[in-house]
């Protein structure tokens, strides 16, 4: 039901991540980048030595596409490192838009014993690889619990963990029949497994579901198919807020009451609580309970508003600070402590890694309601399960 993957799609949904540029990192080293019409500059003498503090690696795009995402997630890393008053960590980030593997190479020969990083899910592998014969584990910032295994960690937002969320409380408040637009491409298949399987779980039923490519007038079409499949409660677009914005009006003519679900795409996309046919929509969020004074820190040490994904720099650093205390200095990371149960309190809220080595976040439930977003489910304080 879902087809192939397509070129056009992924670098589409690869853009999603790109951001405005982000003030300059202070406070972490960075590798720098030779200019290009100069002969190569002589390799970087190594770090000098440590006795009192870990050397951890972050690896993110300082340039190029994903630049301005990852200095975002640099700038709260250093943030992180001030608001503690850390000493017992050295914070180096090496820039993957020159190579990942490169980059990791490099951390590895600097003595650091764990890497943060890097943003995508291809970049983690081969960093991976790298770091794997030195035993220094990935966490990385991805959302494709694909990559998981290993030596590496996935941290990023999993839009399966999304879907379930917001399947589950649609369940909850009565909701029976779902149907899915889902767009090719590897989001699109995770999305679409995702779909499948939590409907099924919860006792739903899966009317039908429809994917489409970024050619005009694909999602009109796969529209026109997914309404021929029959009568549902509920249509799930794991897309964008822009794509959303123009399916839902086609979706619910004729169905005003149909209620429109969607991913953790559409968080802090204004265009959700700006379209009318949004209008009572559901999606799953973090929190931004801890978001607000966050923000407002970041913009005055940095001169400009946070990206959303800037907490997840800002969070691994949390992580680290807390295992430094069973962690003695120069010695391998102890990377069974990630597994801990009663999980991680964060930016973002409250999170655990799974035997996968995938992500579990606490995630709160949000509405689309005259022209605001309102939250109709909040996300857990602790992990009851064990």
């Amino acid at each position: 039901m879902i087809a192939q993957r397509v070129n056009s799609a992924t670098r589409w949904m690869r853009q999603a991540l790109a951001v405005a540029m982000a003030a300059t990192l202070a406070a972490c080293a960075v590798v720098p980048k030779a200019p290009e019409d100069n002969p190569p500059t002589p390799a970087p003498a190594p770090l000098p030595a440590d006795e009192g503090r870990h050397r951890v690696a972050l690896l993110v795009p300082l340039s190029g596409t994903h630049g301005a995402a990852g200095q975002a997630v640099a700038n709260a890393t250093t943030m992180a490192l001030l608001d503690t008053n850390a000493t017992t960590l050295r914070i180096t980030t090496y820039d993957t838009s020159l190579g990942a593997p490169a980059a990791a190479a490099r951390a590895v020969a600097d003595g650091n014993r764990l890497i943060l990083g890097p943003l995508l899910g291809e970049d983690a592998l081969a960093v991976a690889q790298t770091a794997r014969s030195a035993r220094v584990p990935v966490i990385s910032y991805t959302g494709d619990e694909n990559v998981a295994g290993g030596n590496v960690f996935v941290m990023g937002t999993i839009p399966a963990q999304s879907i379930n969320r917001v399947v589950r409380f649609a369940r909850l408040q009565g909701v029976q029949r779902f149907a899915a637009l889902i767009p090719l491409g590897d989001y699109g298949e995770r999305a679409g497994k995702a779909m499948i399987a939590t409907v099924r779980a919860s006792g739903g039923q899966l009317v039908g579901m429809e994917s489409y490519d970024r050619t005009d007038g694909a999602v009109a079409n796969a529209v026109k198919r997914l309404k021929a499949r029959g009568a549902y409660d509920a249509v799930l677009i794991a897309d964008t807020a822009a794509v959303a914005a123009r399916a839902a009006p086609m979706l619910k003519a004729g169905q005003p009451k149909l209620r429109i679900l969607g991913t953790e795409l559409w968080i802090g996309e204004p265009l959700v609580a700006q379209t009318a046919a949004l209008n009572g929509a559901w999606f799953a969020s973090l929190s931004d309970q801890r978001f607000g004074r966050f923000s407002t820190s970041y913009q005055t040490r940095f001169g400009a508003p946070p990206y959303r994904l800037a907490t997840l720099g800002y969070d691994s650093v949390l992580l680290t600070l807390r295992i430094t205390r069973e962690w003695q200095v120069g010695s391998p990371f102890p990377t069974q402590r990630l597994f801990d149960k009663g999980g991680f309190l964060g930016i973002d809220g409250i999170f655990r890694f799974n035997t996968a080595q995938a992500i579990e976040r606490a995630l709160e439930v949000r509405e689309a309601r005259g022209g605001a977003i309102t939250v109709v489910s909040t996300a857990p304080i602790r992990f009851d399960t064990p």
